[in-house]
């Protein structure tokens, strides 16, 4: 497999990098930035890969695989060079407007795409908790999601945050737009029933913890994952990438993947 990082000189592109290092089957021929970064041009040897390798913004037509954690600005262009090229993407970059979305939905008409904005095992995992339990519980419980990152994350809240939301409005079967609150403040009046609560919390060098909380008068259910090292994201994406090949077009997420969720057609 031959392996392309689009936000290379990020925290979680170098993450990667070194991830790659260790896999017997998975070659990185290129590491890709924006052009207007220092490293670009500059002699730049990257930890643990092949000599020679250096940060580059042209784009990687060598590769068969694109593993994407770049800027969100940036996705409509990379992933239309990849539908155009035939290369298999995996897509972890979060913040994505309606309109990027929308350049990622039309992409995997013609390539197979990964698309979630968290590749942990462990949160897929709760995605799939969550979901349950607020079928299960109802709306006499409420639900709050609480995440909580590194002072340097520039979307808020998470992307992850957002998938365990719409896990728990799925749930219930309602959609999240119509019961999400974003914070509070002020005099907000009594707690609707069925509303879905998001807060996000920035500060220090956390990797990322997310709770969410389903709350009734008589006791309390607390669903949690903590990421020790953003490894384990770079292990999900590679798991992904790896799975995708060979796969027919079209957009599967980490559910697909893992194997929660069956694939059709």
């Amino acid at each position: 497999m031959n392996v392309a990082i689009l936000g290379a000189a990020g925290r979680m592109g170098q993450t990667l990098l070194r991830f790659a290092a260790q896999l017997p089957d998975c070659e990185v021929v290129a590491a890709v930035e924006r052009a207007d970064l220092p490293c670009i041009g500059g002699p730049v040897k990257l930890d643990g890969l092949p000599d020679g390798l250096a940060y580059t913004a042209e784009w990687p037509d060598v590769a068969d695989t694109v593993i994407d954690f770049s800027f969100h600005a940036t996705v409509p262009a990379s992933i239309a060079k990849a539908a155009e090229r035939g290369q298999v993407y995996v897509l972890g970059t979060t913040g994505l407007t309606d309109e990027e979305q929308g350049a990622v939905r039309k992409a995997a008409e013609k390539i197979p795409v990964v698309w979630s904005s968290n590749m942990s095992p462990g949160v897929n995992l709760l995605l799939e908790l969550v979901r349950r339990s607020a079928a299960t519980l109802g709306v006499d419980y409420d639900i709050e999601i609480t995440e909580a990152h590194h002072r340097l994350k520039k979307d808020a809240p998470s992307g992850t945050a957002i998938m365990l939301a719409q896990a728990a409005a799925a749930g219930r079967g309602v959609e999240l737009r119509d019961v999400a609150c974003y914070g509070r403040e002020g005099i907000v009046g009594e707690r609707p029933v069925g509303e879905i609560g998001i807060h996000a919390i920035r500060g220090g060098s956390v990797v990322g913890d997310h709770t969410v909380m389903f709350m009734a008068n008589e006791e309390r259910v607390e669903l949690t994952h903590k990421a020790g090292d953003r490894s384990v994201f770079a292990k999900g994406a590679f798991a992904a990438a790896a799975w995708l090949q060979g796969r027919a077009a079209g957009l599967y997420s980490m559910r697909h993947v893992l194997g929660f969720e069956e694939v059709r057609g």
